[in-house]
C-alpha cells in the first residue's frame, strides 16, 4: 500500500514492507522496510537538509528521530525530478506508524521550508494473520 502527501508541489510517497527476513518476533524484533520518493513538481530545484521522524511503536509510545539529510546523503532534486530511497525501522510491538518532515532548502533562494512525509502504518504479518 502506498501512501503519499503534497506539500508545496512535492510529492512524498511511502511504501511500507514487513520484513520477516530480519525479523524475530520471538525477541520483539519487527524489522519494516520502507521505500520514500520525494517528486519534485515545484518551479526550483530543492536540496533535502535534515528529516524529523515521529515512530509509534504500540505498547512502547513514541521516538522521535532527527538527523542531516537522508540516508547519509543530502540529495538536491532538480524542478520534476525525483529521489528515491529505502531505509528500515524495527519496532518492538510489531504494530505502529510513522511520520515526519523534511527540511528543504530552495537551491534558488536558498530558503528553507518543511514537507510532510505522510503517515504511514506498520503491520506484522505475524500479527496481521
Amino acid at each position: 500500500m502506498m501512501f503519499s502527501k503534497m506539500t508545496s508541489n512535492i510529492k512524498v510517497s511511502v511504501i511500507p514492507e514487513y520484513d520477516s527476513k530480519n525479523s524475530y518476533p520471538s525477541e520483539n524484533r519487527y524489522v519494516f522496510k520502507y521505500n520514500i520518493t520525494i517528486e519534485n513538481d515545484g518551479s526550483f530545484p530543492i536540496k533535502v537538509i535534515k528529516r524529523k521522524w515521529l515512530i509509534f511503536d504500540v505498547g512502547f509510545g513514541y521516538t522521535e528521530i532527527i538527523g542531516d539529510g537522508v540516508i547519509g546523503l543530502t540529495p538536491e532534486i532538480p524542478t520534476g525530478d525525483n529521489f528515491a530511497y529505502f531505509s528500515n525501522v524495527m519496532l518492538r510491538s510489531g504494530v505502529g506508524n510513522m511520520s515526519g518532515k523534511y527540511l528543504v532548502k530552495n537551491m534558488n533562494t536558498q530558503e528553507t521550508f518543511e514537507i510532510d512525509i505522510p503517515k504511514f502504518n506498520l503491520l506484522s504479518e505475524v500479527l496481521s494473520n
